[in-house]
């Protein structure tokens, strides 16, 4: 029996399992989450500790069909500059209840389409934000940019407020799988953005392209790989594009025919990674790749690599503070999800209230199963000293949980008492590893495929 006729019987190539950028993940969180909990939280963040700030503009000039995110189309600014002005509300409303001399770890600006902003929005959001707390000295202050939706003016005002890293949105340079997604965005308008961003003293620049899309084949996409590989990224996460239809109305325009088939999604990826290997980039968990100087592979080099809802880390704040509507926050207590809707998001924060309308309070053994999660995404492995050192379990006990789950993968995964790992020729089969210690039903989560 070959290797991938073991994945196929395994589940690679039709289980439908979550990516784990949290745990437990989003459909599991409910009401029981209110505002009077994330309000409890924050009072609870130490002072002078360092925490991350996320911060959610939904709007768009035009919806791409391939994606999934909470966002709404504008044609015009009137409600983005409302939204900006609630924004500041509740960075206001967060500092009366942030405890003293917090700084920012990581800013991330998400979307929607921040870019869309005014330079004068900009800089009048990146007010308020470090109002609330400034950037720490080694902080990274990243945003979102669409290369259709930028210029000069604004890469000057997000410079001129601090970003020190750009991440740009590129999907797939091919013509036809562009009109495919409803993506529309040459080469020439993407390599303008990176340089743009250099010219600007951006020294740090990250981009997005995605594997498993409409009318994709090997020669489409190592000419897409070869192009984004000439404008030097320094960081790059390889997606494989999440066909949800059912959750995502607009990806109904694309045409389920015109997929490729689980199994050639997998030969997409391990193309686009033999180039990325082959032009000196790390490979960062299951999709990332960065150079060697990139804070990403200095971070897995030394142990140190994280899972939030923006995918692999550096960062290492236990708090991550999310602002704006659907914005998702994490404690050490739990989750909470602030209303997805925009209106009931500003309905909340004009009435001098957070919107947080779901989430998740860790209970039993949330923590640890989070833990074995993270380390399986991270690390391919998990180490039972550490887990041990930090965990309310037993030796027996953990070696029992990894014997178990190696019998689910006919012995495929390496175990003894020092822990866990997934051998290299086993790395795709990782996030239904990684499901194997989860405790929560996932049959109605509806997640996405898991190759």
């Amino acid at each position: 029996m070959t290797l991938k006729t073991q994945f196929a019987d395994l589940g690679l190539f039709d289980a439908k399992v979550p990516r784990y950028t949290s745990y437990p993940t989003a459909p599991h969180f409910t009401d029981a989450v209110t505002p009077g909990h994330f309000v409890d939280w924050i009072s609870k963040i130490k002072p002078g500790s360092q925490v991350s700030l996320y911060v959610h503009v939904p709007f768009c000039k035009r919806l791409c069909w391939f994606c999934a995110c909470r966002t709404q189309g504008t044609k015009t600014m009137s409600p983005v500059g409302a939204y900006v002005e609630t924004l500041k509300a509740e960075l206001a409303l967060l500092k009366s209840h942030l405890p003293e001399n917090v700084t920012l770890s990581r800013l991330h600006w998400g979307g929607g389409t921040p870019t869309l902003l005014t330079p004068e929005m900009m800089q009048d959001l990146a007010d308020a934000i470090f109002a609330v707390a400034p950037l720490a000295p080694d902080g990274e202050f990243s945003v979102e940019i669409d290369p259709n939706e930028i210029d000069a003016a604004r890469f000057a005002a997000l410079a001129g407020a601090g970003m020190n890293r750009a991440s740009i949105g590129v999907q797939d340079f091919d013509e036809k799988i562009q009109q495919a997604i409803g993506r529309i965005q040459d080469f020439d308008t993407t390599r303008a953005a990176i340089e743009m961003a250099r010219a600007h003293g951006i020294k740090s620049v990250n981009a997005d392209i995605l594997f498993g899309l409409p009318h994709q084949s090997p020669a489409r996409m190592t000419d897409s790989v070869l192009k984004l590989l000439s404008l030097n990224p320094d960081r790059v996460a390889l997606y494989g594009y999440a066909h949800v239809p059912w959750m995502s109305k607009r990806q109904q325009l694309i045409p389920s025919a015109s997929l490729p088939t689980p199994q050639e999604r997998l030969a997409l990826f391990e193309l686009a990674e033999r180039l990325f290997l082959a032009d000196g980039y790390k490979a960062i968990g299951i999709d990332h790749f960065a150079a060697p100087s990139d804070g990403l592979a200095q971070a897995q080099k030394a142990g140190k690599l994280r899972r939030n809802f923006q995918g692999y880390t550096d960062d290492q704040a236990d708090v991550l503070i999310g602002v704006g509507a659907s914005s998702i926050s994490r404690f050490p207590q739990g989750f909470a999800q602030n209303a997805p809707a925009t209106s009931a998001h500003i309905k909340a924060i004009e009435a001098g209230e957070f919107s947080v309308a779901r989430g998740h309070v860790f209970s039993g053994d949330d923590r640890l199963n989070a833990r074995l999660i993270e380390a399986i995404m991270c690390d391919f492995g998990i180490n039972a000293e550490e887990i041990l050192a930090n965990h309310d379990i037993t030796a027996p006990a953990l070696r029992a949980r990894f014997d178990a789950v190696n019998r689910q993968f006919d012995g495929l995964l390496e175990v003894d008492d020092s822990g866990l790992r997934i051998p290299d020729d086993v790395r795709p089969l990782t996030r239904i590893v990684a499901r194997a210690f989860d405790a929560y039903d996932l049959s109605k989560a509806g997640h996405s495929s898991a190759i």
